[in-house]
């Protein structure tokens, strides 16, 4: 992890994208939530992601739910810091952050 990451990521655990693969290799059930804009996931998603963008996040928050572990990722892995403390200040206590994002995924 960058020192970038580390410092902005503060609070939010992250996770690497090899363990956010394991996790959905092994069945686990949990939410992968994409928070980039509509033509970065319309260029490359991920199966299964979530898609709710950063900027609509705050009024989209009740489309994730609060009752399953959260993995959020953008294209780099700095929105997705965001995002997780957005959420985590919303009530979710089970968001980590996919360090490094899609473009290492």
């Amino acid at each position: 992890m960058g020192v970038l990451s580390f410092i902005m990521g503060m609070g939010c655990e992250s996770l690497s994208p090899e363990e956010v693969k394991a996790k959905r290799d092994g069945g686990e059930n949990f939410v992968l939530l994409d928070v980039r804009t509509p033509g970065e996931y319309a260029a490359k998603k991920i199966k299964g992601a979530k898609h709710v963008p950063l900027q609509e996040l705050g009024l989209r928050y009740s489309e994730v739910p609060k009752d399953k572990d959260v993995v959020v990722y953008c294209q780099n892995g700095i929105r997705s810091i965001v995002a997780c403390k957005m959420l985590k200040r919303m009530g979710y206590d089970k968001v980590r952050n996919m360090s490094g994002g899609i473009s290492r995924w």
